[in-house]
């Protein structure tokens, strides 16, 4: 196996390149951080296009232990796939504080919607998300986490929202990426056309001061909800694709809630109407 020591190594100087939207769409590749994302992906049979990884850092934790026995006899990874390097070296490519001892590097194209349709079990999915101009990493990160996990159809990014390969929203997503179809760079009319595919004049915009409130809406049918910019809200385009806008509530003065938490109540509620009907 390779085993390298300095930070200096043209490999890390490509890894430190991932950091950035233009280093990520140059190479064709992005970064996965940490013991917990690299078993999810063994785990769903999507190798890594290369492994970083650090054993003094892994063994501290008996599931980085674990791991470490995984990775060394896995075999779906070449020993060229397998880095060791130096506890430098994963300090120089850690997108946080701390490491946990290992970076996984996988190539965009592995994470296509349609490669990651092909890997989703099939079910009845009624909500598919529209982010419009979503601009905070977090906020991203948490809401294709939340997206995944009720089970959402996918998700539509609108070409100025924030780069969702980044680390920090990979990091907020905890492995959503392996199996939620995400469509980035998506014009208005291409997500119009999907729209009328998933659920045509059912498009639901959430926005704080509507008098529809979203609990009185059936989810059960398929429909479209567009979340806006978390400063500047919807855009012109997203007001005129959608059929009704809907909000959530407030009291006490709030204006509005975080996008993501806005994003999770309305998609729980599809859930619970779901549940409810069978």
């Amino acid at each position: 196996m390779a085993y390298i020591s300095s930070p200096s190594n043209p490999r890390i100087g490509r890894l430190r390149d991932l950091h950035t939207t233009r280093g990520r769409k140059n190479h064709g590749l992005f970064l996965m951080e940490g013991p917990h994302l690299l078993e999810a992906l063994l785990d769903a049979a999507v190798p890594p296009h290369e492994v970083y990884y650090q054993p003094s850092a892994l063994q501290r934790t008996a599931r980085g232990r674990l791991l470490l026995d995984r990775l060394l006899h896995a075999t779906d990874l070449s020993q060229q796939q397998l880095i060791e390097v130096s506890e430098r070296v994963l300090a120089a490519v850690s997108d946080v504080q701390t490491s946990q001892g290992v970076v996984s590097v996988l190539s965009c194209d592995t994470f296509s919607a349609e490669q990651v349709r092909k890997r989703r079990a099939p079910a009845i999915r009624p909500a598919l998300l529209i982010l419009d101009g979503l601009a905070d990493p977090g906020n991203m990160g948490a809401i294709l986490r939340t997206a995944l996990a009720a089970n959402a159809a996918g998700v539509l990014l609108t070409p100025d929202c924030v780069d969702h390969f980044s680390p920090k929203v990979v990091r907020a997503a905890a492995g959503a990426h392996i199996a939620l179809p995400i469509e980035a760079d998506m014009t208005w009319p291409v997500i119009a056309e999907r729209v009328a595919a998933h659920s045509p004049g059912r498009v639901l915009l959430a926005e704080a001061g509507s008098p529809h409130l979203y609990y009185e809406q059936d989810l059960k049918q398929p429909f479209a909800l567009i979340i806006g910019n978390e400063a500047h809200g919807p855009s012109q385009q997203a007001r005129s694709l959608a059929t009704l806008t809907i909000s959530i509530p407030l009291s006490d003065g709030v204006e509005s809630l975080n996008a993501a938490m806005a994003t999770g109540i309305i998609l729980y509620e599809a859930v619970r109407q779901r549940q409810a009907a069978t």
